[in-house]
């Protein structure tokens, strides 16, 4: 039986700023953990989720879940955007069409953020990095009097996981960031096995 949880926590880094990673980290951590969540009921479990739709949605789960806090993700524009562009080149058929594709609410969330999905758009870097610093205007602005509740950290600095600990208050393990899904790839993730892990799709009788 898995427990509902009032008290989320939302990773709302953009795709490739190592919403995996932290995830990994938040399953060692004792977090029951959705890497993106497309039912309500996946949403109600899950303790803490990133990626879609939370990178978007912020500000409707803020106010669905009070009490949430939320850590932002950043990494820097050389690394982000040849891994975001890679990313983005493979989804896109799959993002635009109409007559099926991605699930509908992780073609919404994209469309929102990169939009116009267009081969031109996604191999213009300028355009990247706007979208890019579009949302991060978005957090700081929605944060500016909270700040108290959002965690800013890029994984890739060496006291990073340490900062991660302190938000949370947990006590120090000294482990640190696992790093996968390297040269482009995403689908470490579906490689766990943890139980507490949460499927993205999770229905109520799964409950």
């Amino acid at each position: 039986m898995l427990q509902h949880s009032n008290n989320k926590l939302f990773i709302i880094g953009l795709p490739r700023t190592g919403t995996t990673s932290i995830c990994i980290s938040l399953l060692e951590l004792g977090y029951s953990v959705a890497h993106t969540a497309y039912s309500p009921h996946c949403l109600d479990n899950a303790q803490a989720i990133a990626d879609t739709p939370v990178f978007c949605d912020f500000k409707t789960l803020d106010k669905q879940y009070p009490n949430a806090k939320f850590i932002y993700l950043t990494r820097s524009a050389e690394r982000w955007l040849p891994s975001i562009k890679q990313l983005l080149l493979r989804m896109q058929k799959n993002l635009t069409r109409t007559d099926g594709g991605f699930n509908p609410t992780l073609k919404r969330c994209y469309s929102e953020i990169f939009a116009p999905l267009s081969i031109e758009a996604i191999n213009d870097d300028q355009h990247l990095l706007d979208c890019y610093q579009k949302h991060q205007r978005d957090i700081y602005d929605y944060f500016a009097d909270r700040k108290e509740d959002l965690l800013e950290i890029d994984i890739s600095a060496h006291d990073s996981y340490q900062k991660l600990i302190d938000f949370l208050g947990k006590a120090t393990n000294g482990n640190k960031f696992p790093h996968v899904n390297v040269a482009g790839k995403v689908t470490y993730w579906k490689k766990i096995k943890h139980p507490l892990k949460i499927d993205s799709n999770l229905k109520a009788k799964d409950c």
